[in-house]
């Protein structure tokens, strides 16, 4: 199997994919509704997803599987089916993006505490172990532990994934910008207090994504790179700061905006190049353009 690490030692800049959640709602997933459970009942409209983005010029996929540990299906009754979902979730982007193209295993934070007793750090660990595991079966290349917030569930995550796969691990958290202007995640964490713990726990790719557009992106990856020079970044970031007109939710930056921000996003030291809410297979196909035509 391809290694992620391998391909950046490179030197290429990688392109991610974009949103999926609001996909999935396209397509007819209901408020409510697991979308893990889609991998199973809609596999096609899942493929399209996955699909749209390798067709777009990505070179590698996330899978539908961001809230699918054990305690987050437990909410929908489908504790029971992690290995079943995140096997499918797996598989269903391995088909779509070939033998040729990367993909990504989505592990996203539970919503429980640790710190109020809301959850064990040991149900954690074997939860994370549990879906990280499937994923590895399903075929993905590594493991995504992605929209954190709390160093020690984050670390968890990492520490489970690495050893029940093996596989390499990206780990990113989502921050946003203090009225200090600082970027801190809801838990208080600086991206400096984030790189030095989850590459203790493990990860061999760091970064960021959603809650922020390119250019706050970009911020986030000096401060970043401030303190660790070396190690891959991927960034996932929304399409702008998201503004509600008409009790709707609209992204204000365009394909064409997003790309012309690239290259700044690259020399701020960002090795991977992804889109989060918001973006589309427009957007992962202009920033594409904008990598290798310049």
């Amino acid at each position: 199997m391809k290694s992620l690490l391998d391909e950046l030692k490179s030197g290429r800049t990688l392109v991610s994919d974009g949103a999926w959640g609001t996909f999935l709602h396209k397509l007819g997933l209901q408020p409510g509704e697991c979308p893990e459970l889609w991998n199973v009942t809609h596999r096609a409209e899942v493929f399209s997803i996955a699909k749209s983005y390798i067709d777009a010029g990505a070179d590698m996929i996330l899978t539908n599987s961001f809230g699918g540990s054990p305690y987050k299906l437990e909410h929908f009754g489908l504790k029971d089916r992690a290995i079943e979902l995140n096997k499918a979730a797996a598989e269903i982007s391995r088909d779509a993006a070939g033998d040729d193209h990367f993909v990504l295993g989505s592990i996203g934070p539970t919503g429980a505490l640790l710190i109020m007793g809301q959850i064990s750090e040991q149900e954690l660990h074997d939860g994370f172990s549990i879906q990280a595991e499937a994923l590895r079966q399903g075929g993905v290349n590594a493991i995504c532990v992605e929209t954190m917030s709390a160093i020690d569930e984050a670390s968890i995550a990492v520490k489970a994934a690495k050893e029940s796969t093996g596989l390499d691990v990206v780990c990113t958290f989502t921050f946003e910008k203090t009225i200090l202007g600082e970027y801190k995640t809801m838990m208080g964490v600086s991206p400096t207090e984030m790189v030095k713990a989850v590459k203790e726990a493990g990860a061999s790719i760091i970064g960021s994504n959603c809650g922020n557009g390119f250019e706050q992106m970009i911020e986030i990856v000096r401060e970043m790179r401030s303190i660790d020079p070396t190690t891959p970044i991927l960034i996932h970031a929304n399409a702008g700061k998201p503004n509600y007109v008409e009790g709707k939710t609209v992204f204000p930056d365009t394909p064409v905006k997003m790309a012309a921000v690239t290259p700044e996003l690259i020399r701020a030291g960002a090795n991977i190049i992804g889109g989060c809410c918001g973006t589309t297979p427009e957007h992962i196909k202009a920033i594409v353009n904008a990598i290798r035509v310049g």
